[in-house]
């Protein structure tokens, strides 16, 4: 099953799964509520999944689907390379992530892969993982406070919104800048959305 907004990417993977003997497209979607309602009509071997759906996103697609159907096996289809975009994808049950521009070379490998039971990671995106899980990750209250700066909010405005002292605040941010390797706030922002630590 084939769960992507745009006709033409779910056109692509139809053309290149359909000139394999073994393989067949049972059913396509556009939404997240789409695949969770065709899931258990089909029962597709393999969903490639989208993450940036309208209505209910890839993430939280997977999450219901395997809450359902525990063994469904999931490949996220992405042109979104961040490390930690893709841990939470694996963290959901996806037993794959492959990004778009991979497609053509690894599509066909990865769905047997996965089918078999294997597991499947593009290798730029398994890189990105090794290489930050021995950076250190920010806190749920770090990456609270860099959304709120990246929204515009003044360090006075954050410490009001999250009931602490500008102090504290300031102390946040300094531990942010060094875990992230950044140099000030534009900068941090920046390192952190290419990682999918936050969403702008």
């Amino acid at each position: 099953m084939i769960v992507d907004d745009h006709p033409f990417l779910r056109e692509g993977v139809r053309a290149v799964v359909e000139t394999q003997p073994d393989l067949a497209v049972v059913a396509e979607a556009e939404t997240g509520e789409e695949a969770i309602a065709l899931y258990p009509q089909v029962r597709p071997d393999v969903v490639l999944m989208d993450l940036q759906l309208p209505g209910i996103g890839g993430l939280a697609a997977i999450v219901a689907i395997r809450e359902q159907w525990p063994q469904a096996r999931i490949v996220v289809l992405t042109t979104y390379a961040g490390d930690a975009q893709a841990l939470r994808a694996l963290r959901a049950g996806a037993a794959g992530y492959l990004l778009k521009n991979s497609l053509r070379k690894e599509l066909l490998d990865t769905i047997r892969s996965v089918h078999s039971g294997g597991k499947h990671l593009s290798a730029q995106v398994a890189s990105d993982i090794a290489f930050h899980v021995i950076a250190n990750s920010l806190s749920e209250r770090e990456t609270e406070v860099l959304s709120l700066a990246a929204a515009g909010n003044s360090n006075k405005q954050i410490a009001a919104r999250l009931s602490v002292t500008e102090e504290t605040v300031k102390g946040h941010m300094k531990t942010i800048f060094a875990k992230l390797g950044a140099s000030d706030r534009t900068h941090a922002v920046t390192i952190a959305a290419k990682r999918g630590i936050i969403e702008l």
